[in-house]
């Protein structure tokens, strides 16, 4: 799987919600071939991705390609792409017109949640959204058998986690049928499904799924398919999530593919997931695509950085246009089974990603006397003041009055003919106006105030947006046991290098890492990254030997169903790499703990228990004696390692790089002229280090 073809090009693509990162490997050029584009120009494409690999396209065969005819792919060996589609269409709730079918009488599952309050004195708490229009409720009832029944009853069935279940009322399809139908009356075509006790019992869900597919319905998501777990409530969000958002990406990959000539069949596409793995276009859904984007970068700077200017962990620090996304990574990728994203919860393995709401496209703006920055952002259209298209003043228009930006050297693709540079006139008009606003409410609060300059102005508004970054970089490490200042900060984003130094300042960290492909790592991990596959299934049991041998024969069963998949794209067992995980909590409270499969020294087997005492201490600072330790879930794990990025040089360099001017730049002290030089002029490796 991954030979390399020498005449063809490979595409790596992270589609964010201002700039579209391409990264292509050519044939004939060691370094591949960057590209950055507006994720949004509607005067001028209707899809940046596709006008990034036309663009390319056109400079590598000298020929010209229209933009109203399909791109012929005899020259494209593959496509790797991330996406913001799923998580635009969730932070702006625009994903598909949904119905959520529920056992009789929990209609309000999903509205009542769990009753979690995070902010317990917040006077303002609204109720959460739902993403369904419409509830219907199934007639059907599935209970657990207690213990004190006969197993033997014919009443009782054998679930998939091992439970005794009693199917108290068979399912009711006559009934269900006209419900549905009156559903595709009112235009609700696409459904999520959860059942009480399907994670063991999924044959009702499975029953309304066939039943909706008769009649019509485009889009049918399973709780039990999707998250096989015990819990109704996450079960049930996640599917929500997943009906929501899986016919807006399913259209817009259509979309992207009938761009393409006839021969795109046989290109290699693929679309990063949440978990930093690889997915073809047919298994690659709502649920597991909201992380899309950021999981590239991730996989960019741990397979390139980790290791090689220092030892210690790194905080990934990728600051784009609409958000900042921050990871960890010490040696094996942190991920989280369940997580709450734009106020949906989704249960689902998806990297350890903390995002707010600060990039460089967030607003600026000057309220009751104070500087905000965010959450709103102005986008790729019309964008920051500077792009030249009426937008509002942004982080980028700081960054580039306080000379942290050089327009000469940002990509001139601004005007409407996409070749002028950023407008530093227009922005610095900006900020006078809004100077003197500024100037005149702090004379009437003080009239002996000073008036401040557009510089201070913008280094205010610079400094607020780093403290907003900081947050979740704490958030990440201080409170899961780990000291900030012993990390080094990988920055990278469009707008990550002008942040990083006074970000890794203000946390204590000395050692900063600058990507060679900082601008866009987040397009160059999607060629590092490998085709995974997973499968879960829950099994119910009190933790002993006993439990831990039935457990491995559920991991095999599973192993081989994975294994299958990657086989059937094309990969052969010594390009396979498996992990098996056992979700454990303690008997009575029902915070679970994933916990990999370790080989112990003796090589007889691995001690999840031990593993799982030390990992619940680590999370909540505690263990419990003298309980019992529960298995929930078996999970499994196969990785089709592809290999077919060519990797950069790791070597070491040292050079004295030609000054190509000087800039004035301006700092806390001060402004003063500054010199700088090209990245082209430095004979560099992966990476600078920078010590502060």
């Amino acid at each position: 799987m991954g030979s390399a073809n020498d005449n063809k090009l490979r595409f790596c693509i992270d589609r964010g919600g201002t700039f579209t990162d391409v990264y292509a490997e050519i044939p004939g050029q060691p370094d591949g071939q960057v590209l950055k584009l507006l994720s949004v120009d509607p005067s001028n494409y209707d899809d940046a991705p596709v006008e990034g690999i036309r663009r390319i396209l056109e400079e590598f065969t000298g020929e010209k390609i229209s933009r109203a005819s399909k791109i012929p792919t005899d020259k494209i060996e593959w496509i790797r792409m991330g996406t913001t589609v799923a998580t635009n269409a969730l932070l702006e709730r625009k994903g598909e017109r949904i119905a959520l079918c529920v056992t009789r009488g929990f209609r309000d599952l999903l509205q009542i949640g769990n009753q979690a309050r995070p902010k317990i004195f917040d006077l303002t708490v609204s109720k959460p959204s739902n993403l369904y229009e419409e509830v219907v409720e199934v007639d059907e009832r599935v209970e657990l058998a207690n213990d004190n029944q006969d197993s033997s009853s014919a009443s009782l069935v054998k679930g998939v986690s091992g439970e005794m279940v009693k199917v108290v009322k068979p399912i009711d399809v006559e009934t269900l049928k006209p419900l549905l139908q009156g559903l595709l009356e009112k235009g609700i075509s696409c459904l999520a499904v959860v059942l009480m006790h399907s994670y063991t019992y999924p044959q009702h869900e499975v029953a309304v799924e066939r039943l909706a597919e008769s009649l019509g319905f485009r889009h049918v998501s399973l709780s039990s398919a999707l998250t096989p777990m015990v819990r109704a409530v996450p079960r049930g969000l996640t599917a929500s999530v997943d009906a929501y958002l899986t016919p807006v990406i399913k259209e817009y990959l259509s979309g992207f593919m009938s761009k393409f000539d006839e021969g795109v069949e046989k290109v290699n596409v693929l679309f990063m997931q949440s978990d930093g793995g690889l997915a073809p276009e047919s298994r690659f859904s709502g649920h597991k695509a909201v992380l899309s984007g950021p999981a590239g970068g991730v996989v960019g700077y741990s397979q390139t950085l980790f290791g090689l200017e220092t030892e210690k962990p790194l905080i990934g620090f990728d600051m784009g246009g609409t958000s900042t996304d921050v990871s960890r990574y010490a040696g094996t990728y942190e991920q989280v089974l369940e997580t709450q994203i734009a106020g949906a919860i989704i249960q689902a393995p998806q990297l350890d990603i903390s995002t707010v709401a600060a990039g460089g496209g967030s607003k600026l703006k000057f309220q009751f006397g104070a500087f905000r920055v965010g959450p709103e952002s102005v986008g790729a259209h019309p964008g920051p003041v500077c792009y030249r298209k009426g937008g509002e003043l942004a982080v980028t228009d700081a960054n580039l009055v306080l000379g942290y930006v050089i327009p000469d050297y940002f990509p001139s693709i601004f005007g409407p003919n996409e070749d002028k540079p950023l407008d530093i006139r227009a922005t610095r008009d900006e900020f006078d106006k809004l100077a003197r606003q500024i100037n005149s409410y702090r004379k009437s609060q003080d009239p002996s105030a000073k008036d401040m300059t557009v510089e201070e102005i913008a280094l205010g508004f610079v400094n607020v947006a780093n403290e907003t970054m900081c947050r979740p970089i704490r958030q990440l490490t201080e409170m899961k046991g780990h000291e900030t200042r012993n990390h080094a900060l990988a920055c990278f984003g469009g707008a990550g290098p002008q942040h990083a130094c006074a970000i890794a300042r203000s946390l204590g960290m000395k050692e900063v890492l600058i990507h060679r492909f900082c601008g866009i790592l987040s397009a160059y991990g999607m060629g590092l990254a490998d085709v995974v596959e997973e499968a879960q299934e829950p099994y119910s049991a009190v933790y002993s030997l006993e439990s831990v041998q039935e457990a491995s024969h559920r991991e095999g069963i599973l192993l081989s169903q994975v294994r299958q998949k990657l086989q059937e794209q094309g990969f052969r067992d010594e390009n396979m790499t498996t992990e098996t995980y056992l979700n454990l909590r303690y008997e009575g409270t029902d915070t679970s703990i994933m916990v990999k499969k370790r080989i112990t020294e003796d090589g007889r087997g691995c001690n999840y228990d031990l593993d799982f005492v030390e990992l619940f201490q680590q999370e909540y600072g505690f263990k419990l004696l003298n309980r019992n330790i529960l298995i929930c879930d078996v999970r499994v794990r196969s990785v089709g390692v592809t290999n077919i990025l060519k990797p950069l040089a790791l070597e070491r360099t040292s050079c004295s790089p030609k000054v190509e001017g000087n800039y004035k730049v301006y700092l806390e002290m001060g402004g003063r002229k500054h010199l700088y030089t090209s990245l082209r002029n430095w004979d560099m490796g992966i990476s600078w280090l920078v010590r502060q």
